[in-house]
């Protein structure tokens, strides 16, 4: 008798201690759960044995990076339901350790074991990066870490970026069923930057992790500035020397491949670090932030525009997400709005607003996924392998429900290098940029 779901089903929900709210479709053709919600997919055995040799999150990152498990249906209805089960009971949920002192999840478990064959571990999907020991954020672990992440090709960041190229929250006046386009918010987040740097023509911007070109070639078109950027991934680089020259502002934009903490070449009038400081790492912040304060002119800005996630009550049991360091950023790290501002002050900026913009990247990766669901065929196997399309996939609608239900937020903060005379140089009234 085919019943390999709902055996699935039960182990679920006695390892929840709550009903499971997805349907599970299983390798027998079985299937189980509430009729019309999404569907799991345990497309074979190989599943079990990830989920069983490395419970939890990264167990289940593999099978779906591998393709053993697929969701049938809105996929965000899917993450959502099974997110809000997570998130709901928080502290109160069963840990895997006391679900196994019940002589049910024990036979359950027993079960699967028999269900799952041979008891190998599977290799892990070959997108997965490879751990290197040593310490976090060195100038050689930074450089392998960001080159898993962006080069990746820039074809298939095209497809899902759209042709801005910017890899960041868009800035969106209204809602996109008003008609509003992705190329236009990012396009107006780009000019809303440019106006809290007060940018004018003839001063020096510093575009910190430039990504491909799209901050230094509208801050040099539309502003006069002249501008570095700097960036760690060779393919990023290429990509923005070539936007540079087509637009004709090679006497004006220099695109480096270069650590921030190799630039020497200051002063700056501004400095942009636009998605970039999630790299950084908590034991790095201060002194990134004590950098870029040396790379300012008296009186420069510095917009630092960053993903943060929500305070914990005990700081130090912060621990990195399993699949987002494994598949997406190795070693990246999110902080609190609150530590971020602290680490500015610290170094000697005073900062002087700070713009939550937490629903407008909700909205953006909304837009990233559709593009990379009407590319699927171009993307997965042409562009990058299917496994790294799924990754994307995943991370990205995840992402954009973690931003609408407040599990994260994305922040401007805008701080200056005020000098002694106290003179900042900005205008009395609050967010009128000039």
């Amino acid at each position: 008798m085919a019943d390999a779901a709902l055996r699935l089903q039960t182990l679920f929900e006695q390892l929840l201690g709550a009903p499971l709210p997805v349907r599970i479709r299983a390798w027998d053709g079985s299937q189980s759960g509430p009729p019309g919600a999404p569907t799991l997919v345990v497309r074979n055995r190989r599943a079990l044995r990830r989920l069983l040799f490395k419970p939890g999150e990264l167990g289940l990152a593999r099978a779906w990076v591998a393709g053993d498990l697929d969701v049938e249906g809105d996929l965000y209805t899917a993450l959502d339901l099974m997110a809000g089960l997570i998130w709901e009971r928080g502290e109160d949920a069963r840990t895997l350790v006391e679900a196994l002192r019940d002589p049910e999840v024990r036979a359950a478990v027993r079960g699967l074991l028999r269900l799952a064959g041979p008891p190998l571990p599977p290799a892990p999907p070959p997108e997965e990066a490879r751990r290197a020991r040593g310490h976090l954020h060195t100038k050689r672990s930074d450089r392998r870490a960001i080159s898993h992440h962006y080069d990746v090709g820039n074809d298939f960041y095209e497809l899902v970026l759209g042709p801005s190229m910017v890899y960041s929250c868009a800035y969106w006046p209204s809602p996109p069923a008003d008609g509003g386009t992705l190329e236009d918010a990012q396009r107006d987040k780009l000019e809303l930057v440019s106006r809290k740097l007060g940018l004018t023509p003839g001063q020096r911007l510093l575009d910190v992790g430039c990504g491909w070109g799209s901050m230094a070639v509208h801050a040099a078109r539309e502003h006069g500035v002249h501008v570095v950027g700097v960036t760690l991934s060779h393919e990023q680089a290429a990509y923005a020397r070539k936007r540079v020259a087509d637009e004709g502002l090679t006497d004006r934009v220099e695109i480096r491949v270069q650590d921030y903490r190799d630039v020497a070449d200051g002063p700056y009038d501004a400095i942009s670090s636009i998605g970039m400081a999630e790299h950084v790492g908590a034991e790095r912040y201060l002194e990134y932030a004590t950098d870029l304060h040396k790379l300012l002119k008296p009186g420069g800005r510095l917009l630092n525009h960053q993903i943060a996630r929500r305070p914990q009550r005990d700081e130090s049991a912060y621990n990195v997400d399993e699949f987002i360091d494994a598949y997406v950023f190795p070693d990246g790290e999110l902080a609190p709005v609150g530590t971020t501002v602290t680490q500015l002050e610290r170094a000697g900026f005073e900062v002087r607003d700070v713009e939550s913009i937490r629903e407008h990247y909700a909205l953006t990766l909304r837009r990233w996924v559709a593009n990379l669901e009407a590319g699927w065929d171009a993307a997965a196997g042409r562009l990058v392998s299917a496994g790294r399309a799924r990754v994307w996939r995943l991370y990205m609608a995840a992402s954009a429900l973690s931003f609408e239900r407040n599990r994260i937020g994305v922040n401007q903060v805008l701080a200056v290098k005020t000098p002694d005379s106290g003179a900042s140089g900005l205008p009395l009234r609050a967010r009128t940029w000039n």
